[in-house]
This record gives C-alpha cells, structure tokens and sequence, in this order.
C-alpha cells in the first residue's frame, strides 16, 4: 500500500491536543472552532501532497504544511509555506 494512503484510511484517527489547536489556529491565522476537521478536509484534497518521513507525515496544499505524528496521528502542527519571489 502507497504511505499515502495508509494515512487516507486511518484520517478518523487524525486528532491534536488542545495545545496543539491553540498552535494551529494561530501559525495559519485560523477563524474556525474545528481546527481539526479544517485540516483533515485540507489533507483530504485531491491536490494534497502527503509524503513521510521518519516518523511524521507532512501533507503540503495552499501554501500550508501539516506534520502528523505517523505512529499517534497527532497534528503535531501547521504552518504557512513562505513564498520564494525570484
């Protein structure tokens, strides 16, 4: 099975503590109560980009980056991607 998809089928499994949703809504500027549904409909996009790397996921769209803990899937947190400007 594809990485990506063993985090697809586990996304119920996807939480973070409420240190974590304090995190969040500030690194993305968020104005929502759900933090956690706002990023699991993030990395349920078709154009999410979900890789793995020791032991996070990071799922990359609109210019943010998510890192989950593989093992818990705790959203440990979230940041905007800068921008390079060439």
């Amino acid at each position: 099975m594809e990485d990506k998809q063993i985090l697809l089928n586990n996304i119920d499994k996807v939480h973070t503590t409420k240190m974590g949703i304090d995190r969040i809504r500030k690194n993305l500027k968020l104005d929502t109560d759900d933090v956690v549904e706002y990023c699991k409909n993030k990395i349920l996009d078709k154009d999410c980009n979900i890789y793995k790397q020791g032991k996070n996921w990071y799922c990359e769209i609109d210019k943010i980056k998510i890192t989950i803990n593989s093992y818990s899937y705790t959203i440990i947190t979230a940041h905007t991607i800068p921008q390079i400007i060439v």
